[in-house]
């Protein structure tokens, strides 16, 4: 039997809304990353993960990838994704 479709949601701290799905993949959490770049437009990365400890351990590819690309600075989010209708 196929698993159910659902449609996920993310809402961030700054109100950017980002809607997944349809899915049935047991995601739980969203992340993102702002990265700041000496004279051009941020550049954000973002994810979904199947658990809070999943998505935390994007902090270390964050720091790793900010030394190696040169940002100026950046911010990294996690919100628990919700369910949502279509």
């Amino acid at each position: 039997m196929a698993k159910k479709k659902r449609y996920l949601t993310a809402t961030m701290s700054d109100g950017y809304v980002k809607t997944i799905g349809p899915t049935a993949a047991p995601f739980t959490h969203y992340w993102r990353i702002v990265a700041e770049i000496e004279g051009r437009r941020p550049e954000v990365f973002w994810g979904h993960a199947r658990s809070l400890k999943e998505a935390s351990g994007k902090t270390t590819a964050a720091r790793e990838a900010a030394t190696q690309r040169g940002w100026k600075s950046y911010a990294f989010e996690i919100v628990a994704l919700t369910e949502t209708q279509a």
